[in-house]
């Protein structure tokens, strides 16, 4: 399976996090799957890194960058066709990065792992653990 990693499952798969679910972790453990995380993770670590809030990811995008390279995930550059398919999406979901996600994943065809109930609501595609 070809799996997308959304921002949070990708930290939390880093940083071994407890909120990180088993059915996550067996997903991305499983050598028979690609894992795969967006440059678009990579652009909303660094922002919200750099704004130093509570709620900032714990490590600034570029070790991230490292991390996963290390942890053998593959990147999803962001193309023309993934900024114009998040424009065919519903509103179910105002953040832009996930529907960034969401629309890498439905254009790729990827598996969008998520822990956000709005996001798996886009498509069966999304997994949500």
């Amino acid at each position: 399976m070809f799996v997308l990693l959304d921002t949070h499952i990708a930290i939390w798969s880093l940083l071994d996090s407890p909120r990180l679910s088993v059915p996550a972790r067996e997903i991305i453990r499983n050598a028979e799957n690609t894992i795969h995380v967006s440059a678009a993770t990579l652009w909303e670590i660094a922002i919200k890194y750099a704004l130093g809030r509570k709620t900032a990811p714990p490590i600034p995008a570029a070790e991230a960058s490292r991390a996963f390279h290390e942890a053998g995930f593959r990147f999803v550059d962001v193309t023309a066709a993934h900024a114009l398919t998040v424009e065919s999406l519903p509103s179910l979901h105002g953040d832009p990065f996930d529907r960034l996600l969401i629309a890498q994943a439905l254009t790729e065809p990827l598996r969008l792992l998520t822990h956000d109930r709005q996001v798996a609501a886009y498509s069966d595609t999304v997994l949500l653990v």
